[in-house]
């Protein structure tokens, strides 16, 4: 399967995800406090940008869930959040409105970048092995099948 199809069906399995009313709840009542600690500490323009990264993050593992198995999906998703912090900490993020196409456009961006990022590490990293499968990878039968 090539790399723009593999983006493709993940973008159109992410289409279908629905956040089910318990974790709407959850994520109301913990993001509730967030505006004021950062304020506290004088760091309020940091809120949406660490907010919109975390949601990204957090959707993708959702998504990828089934790949959670694998090591070299946990360390591909570390350095990635790695990566958003200078990203989050050196550009200079205003107080002023921003519209919410442009925040909406720059998650969409990073979330296709990082699935892109996720498929083309997945095509060279290779595979399970038939016996830590459990599979053949032969067509043929195998003596438990016999």
């Amino acid at each position: 399967m090539s790399l723009a199809s593999d983006v493709k069906s993940d973008i159109k399995a992410a289409k279908k995800m629905r956040l089910p009313w318990w974790a709407v709840l959850c994520l109301l009542v913990f993001g509730m406090p967030l505006p004021w600690l950062f304020d506290h500490f004088g760091r309020l323009n940091l809120m949406l940008p660490i907010w919109n990264s975390v949601a990204v993050l957090g959707f993708m593992l959702a998504l990828k869930w089934k790949l959670g198995r694998h090591a070299w999906f946990w360390i591909t998703m570390t350095v990635i959040a790695a990566l958003h912090v200078p990203l989050i900490l050196f550009v200079p993020w205003g107080t002023k409105w921003v519209p919410a196409l442009a925040i909406a456009a720059i998650d969409s961006l990073d979330f296709c970048l990082i699935l892109w990022i996720l498929s083309v590490v997945g095509k060279f990293v290779p595979g399970p092995k038939a016996s830590e499968d459990g599979h053949s990878s032969s067509g043929g039968t195998t003596a438990a099948s016999r």
